[in-house]
Formats: C-alpha cells, sequence, structure tokens
C-alpha cells in the first residue's frame, strides 16, 4: 500500500503532466448533471421559502452521500482485485479529478498571453470564462485583477481543500468536498431563485473551506518568501484585510496574494449592469499589469508544492 502522501504527489504529477481531461465523463461534469438533475426534480417553483430551503438541504444531503458513496463504492472494488495496489491507483485517479492546479495556471496564462498580445476583446472574452462579473469594458488592469484574483482565490477549493480532505478521509472525503464545491458554484447565488433553494449548499461549502483557506493564507505568506516577493507584506496584509472579503474564507487567499506583489485586488464589479463594491485587499504600490498574473500563478504552484511537501514530512514522523 503507497502512502497517502505519495498519493497525493501522483495526482499532483498527473495533473501537471495532463491537465483536467475536457470530458463529459469527468467526475466534476457528471456531479453538475446530477445536481441538474435533482434541482429539477426538487426545486418548489410555487413554494415558499422555508420549501424552498428544506429542498435545497435535501438536495445538498443527497449529493454528499451518493459522491461519498460512489466513490468508496469504487475503492471497496478494486480493494477485491488482485493487485494489492489496486485501490491505490483508484485513489490518485480520483484525486486527479479533484485538483487543477495546471487548469488554474493555464487560464491566467491564456489571458497574460492575451493582454500581452494587446487583444482586449479576446481578453475580455476569456475573464468571462472564468468569473460571472461583466466583461464588456474591462480594461487591461481589470482583466488581469479578475485573473488574480482566480487563480489566488481558486488555490483554496481547486487545489488545498481537496488536498486537505484527502489528507483527513481519503478519496472519498476529497471527492465529497468537490461535490460540495460544485453545489456551490451552481446554486450559491443570492437571487431570487437560489437565496433559500441554494442556501445550504453555500453554507457547507463555507464551512467547508473554514480550515483549508486559512492554511493557504500561510502558505501564500511561506511561498512570498521563497519566491523572493514580499513575504513580510503579504502576512500585513493577510492579517489586515482578509476579514474584509465577502466571502468568509476567499480573503485568505486573495489578501497575501496582493500583499506579495503589492497591488491591489477587489473594487468595483459590475454583474448584469449593476455596480458592486468589494472590499479592497492590498495596497495600490504598484498598477496591476499582466505580468501580475504571472506572479499568481508562480505564487499557486508554489503553495502547492509546500503542502504536499508539508505532508509528506507530517506523514513520517506520525508513521515513525
Amino acid at each position: 500500500m503507497i502512502s497517502p502522501s505519495l498519493i497525493a504527489m501522483a495526482a499532483f504529477f498527473l495533473d501537471t503532466v495532463l491537465g483536467d481531461p475536457q470530458t463529459r465523463w469527468h467526475p466534476v461534469a457528471v456531479l453538475g448533471r446530477l445536481i441538474a438533475f435533482l434541482e429539477k426534480l426538487l426545486y418548489p417553483l410555487r413554494g415558499s421559502d422555508a420549501q424552498k430551503f428544506a429542498m435545497g438541504s435535501l438536495l445538498t444531503l443527497l449529493v454528499l452521500c451518493i459522491s461519498y458513496a460512489f466513490a468508496d463504492g469504487l475503492l471497496l472494488a478494486a480493494r477485491q482485485l488482485p493487485v494489492a495496489w489496486g485501490a491505490d491507483v483508484v485513489s490518485v485517479i480520483l484525486l486527479y479529478f479533484c485538483i487543477s492546479p495546471r487548469m488554474l495556471a493555464k487560464a491566467g496564462q491564456d489571458i497574460y498571453a492575451l493582454l500581452v498580445k494587446g487583444d482586449i476583446a479576446a481578453a475580455r472574452e476569456h475573464v468571462g470564462y472564468i468569473v460571472g462579473r461583466d466583461t464588456a469594458e474591462l480594461d487591461e488592469a481589470d482583466a488581469a485583477r479578475a485573473a488574480i484574483e482566480t487563480v489566488a482565490e481558486n488555490t483554496v477549493d481547486g487545489v488545498i481543500a481537496p488536498l486537505f480532505f484527502f489528507a483527513l478521509g481519503g478519496a472519498p472525503l476529497a471527492v465529497l468536498y468537490r461535490a460540495a464545491n460544485t453545489m456551490d458554484s451552481m446554486l450559491g447565488y443570492k437571487n431570487e431563485r437560489y437565496l433559500y433553494f441554494g442556501r445550504m449548499a453555500a453554507r457547507v461549502d463555507d464551512v467547508l473551506n473554514f480550515v483549508p483557506a486559512r492554511m493557504t493564507g500561510i502558505l501564500f505568506v511561506m511561498a512570498a518568501f521563497l519566491l523572493g516577493y514580499d513575504g513580510r507584506n503579504a502576512l500585513n496584509i493577510l492579517v489586515r484585510d482578509a476579514a474584509g472579503h465577502p466571502s468568509p474564507n476567499g480573503g485568505h487567499a486573495e489578501a497575501p496574494v496582493a500583499g506579495a506583489l503589492h497591488i491591489r485586488l477587489g473594487g468595483v464589479n459590475y454583474y448584469f449592469g449593476e455596480r458592486h463594491f468589494r472590499a479592497y485587499m492590498g495596497d495600490a504600490h504598484m498598477e496591476i499589469t499582466a505580468k501580475h498574473i504571472l506572479g499568481a500563478i508562480r505564487l499557486m504552484y508554489t503553495v502547492t508544492v509546500l503542502y504536499l511537501l508539508l505532508y509528506y514530512i507530517l506523514s513520517l514522523y506520525y508513521s515513525v
């Protein structure tokens, strides 16, 4: 049997080499179809707010139970194979599907390349692939800011949180986390349809991300020191600004990145033509440019490697 820390490293290696496969049979895509099916089945079109909350909570429970049971069942079946390493291979593959550092990096790199070429129209289009805000009027700084915020915040739910839950409870718990995060991305909106129906999904995602987000913030500070960015400022901005983020967890990723790069994230965004202001993260010592996207990507990858190394060292210590 392979050490869980080595399984995590193998999953990261697979992601680095292969990236996230774009197929309708990707587990996250399958989860998305399951959530959409259950939403269609359970959403009370003429129900009260209490009924919407109850049905949304039922959907959340069903998806979490189904995703965990499916992953656990796969592992149970793999353990019946005549080879001793069957369950380890399944664990590597399941965890590989749960993390997405290369996809995050590619999304940022694509926007960086378009901004460097001066193709702001195409950059706006690519920003629209990764954020929900209006993109038609974005300038270079706003497009770069959106990419940096996405890379920073998704370091939590696309990398560290799945690895954290894998360390706690193996591949089934990592898959359960990915299911919770997918539900939040599909249902966790504060609009008329989802304010109550998606509330439980959003709260579960907030709770699950609480510890991983704070771990990620510390790792970003460590990464800033290692890469020669301003680690001290990353720590100062993390302490000062993280709590101001509208998400209870997002600021713990965005604030140290802003501090490390000496830029200011947050500010004015438009959603469906409506102006929204999000608390600032960091100070505008430098104007945001395309090059800062590459800085965020370097920090994200360094945070990932740091987590895996610390996980491996701790596993050695506790196995003694």
